[in-house]
């Protein structure tokens, strides 16, 4: 938990089953003092307004407007009923058992959600006790005290007053830093879903695209050894030999990622240190896999050297490794690919258009439209924030296109140029057809 989300711990802080039974018996001890400070008075009416006002205190927490009503309609009653001239009184006033309109005052401003009531029950109590104290000439009522009293009594209510207030104060304070803490958890696990979400969908797009590419390689290489096994063994040989390097790269590769899945993300201790970079250079290996599988392929890449980070040539080297196995499972041998990877004005380019092998665009069996990774490109490259768009050509065949944002700005050293082998070159610019 932060900093700013701990919640302040009372003095005393129950919760559940136990706040509630102390909070109980708190109201029960009030009312007892109310009950018994009623009891020493020799009145007719004193035990019963003492009992009526105690038995409303009992519902302070739940009622506390209602409570501090009634509470102060009785204390009216027991102003009215109030006769010095009778020895005893019918109802003496003012009385100990009062006390009961300083607790119902304190229970409107401690557990009011009404902002105005905490000021509107103070109020009330200080005029009545005015009233009480100098009298109400128009109604032939006498006053029970002189400025002094009136002094005394206002001088308890607002002690009463204040302390209540508070601790009002300081329970709105305690819950909104405990709503604060519950929302800042449901941040924290929300935060921890999206990033288990992107986690599994980052994990399939590797999935997906190491076991797609390679099978779709494999699965060429051994049906064209098949064919020609007895006629050019030399070619099937060569094939075999395909087949095996696939595989081995699959299975490095597999290995890995099982490797991030038991140990923790790339790039913690023990789990990405020795995992292997992905670099622009092998999307000439994966070229000249799909061209032993029978495409041809013309490839081109034109990008600075160390103008894309990591993560950018791992999406361009994915986007294209996906687009080969799609022209692989879905035209077959004998397609003609074009591979266009280059960077303009900070933007970096990828277009890859295949012939279908002759077939007519939108032919592909049902069920083989290669949909996972027509997704996952899509994924890599909106990861990225950029732009991707894939369908059939006009005629036959099919187009894919994706623009990304480059984030390195400087290169930081030179490539060499497969082209020309000049190893000062500044750009790389690879152009090969088989």
């Amino acid at each position: 938990m932060t900093e700013e989300s701990r919640v302040p711990v009372p003095w005393i802080a129950p919760s559940g089953r136990y706040a509630r039974v102390l909070g109980r018996a708190v109201d029960v001890a009030l009312a007892l003092a109310v009950l018994v400070a009623a009891y020493d008075y020799a009145g007719d009416h004193d035990l019963l307004l003492g009992a009526l006002m105690a038995l409303a205190l009992l519902a302070r927490r739940k009622r506390p407007g209602t409570v501090m009503a009634v509470v102060m309609a009785l204390a009216l009653v027991q102003f009215l009923l109030h006769d010095p001239a009778v020895d005893p009184p019918p109802a003496h006033a003012p009385a100990a058992y009062d006390v009961a309109v300083l607790f119902a005052m304190m229970s409107v401003v401690h557990h009011s959600r009404t902002p105005w009531m905490p000021y509107a029950a103070g109020g009330a109590v200080l005029l009545a006790t005015g009233a009480a104290s100098s009298g109400v000439p128009v109604l032939g009522l006498d006053g029970f005290g002189d400025g002094q009293t009136l002094l005394i009594f206002w001088g308890l209510t607002l002690t009463v007053w204040l302390t209540a207030f508070a601790l009002h104060t300081r329970r709105l304070y305690a819950e909104s830093q405990a709503a604060r803490a519950r929302h800042a958890e449901r941040e924290q696990e929300q935060r921890a879903r999206l990033a288990a979400v992107r986690e599994r969908a980052e994990i399939a797009r590797e999935l997906h695209d190491v076991v797609a590419h390679s099978l779709a390689v494999m699965i060429l290489q051994a049906d064209g050894a098949g064919a020609v096994l007895r006629t050019s063994p030399d070619m099937a040989e060569s094939a075999l030999k395909t087949i095996a390097a696939t595989g081995r790269d699959a299975i490095d590769d597999m290995h890995r990622i099982v490797r991030v899945l038991r140990e923790g993300r790339p790039g913690t201790q023990g789990a990405g240190e020795d995992r292997r970079l992905v670099t622009l250079d092998e999307i000439e290996t994966v070229a000249d896999r799909a061209r032993t599988a029978g495409l041809t392929v013309d490839l081109s890449v034109d990008v600075d050297q160390g103008r894309l980070s990591p993560a950018e040539e791992m999406t361009t080297f994915r986007i294209v490794q996906e687009c080969l196995t799609n022209t692989l499972r879905h035209a077959g041998s004998g397609a003609r690919v074009d591979i266009r990877v280059r960077e303009e004005d900070g933007t970096l380019l990828i277009d890859v258009t295949d012939d279908g092998g002759g077939a007519l665009a939108g032919r592909a069996p049902v069920g083989e439209s290669g949909g996972n990774g027509l997704v996952g490109m899509r994924e890599r490259v909106e990861l990225a924030g950029g732009a991707f768009e894939a369908g059939p050509r006009l005629g036959s065949g099919w187009h894919v296109r994706a623009s990304m944002p480059v984030r390195t700005k400087k290169p930081v050293a030179a490539r060499t140029s497969a082209s020309t082998g000049n190893p000062e070159a500044t750009r790389t610019s690879v152009r090969t057809e088989r």
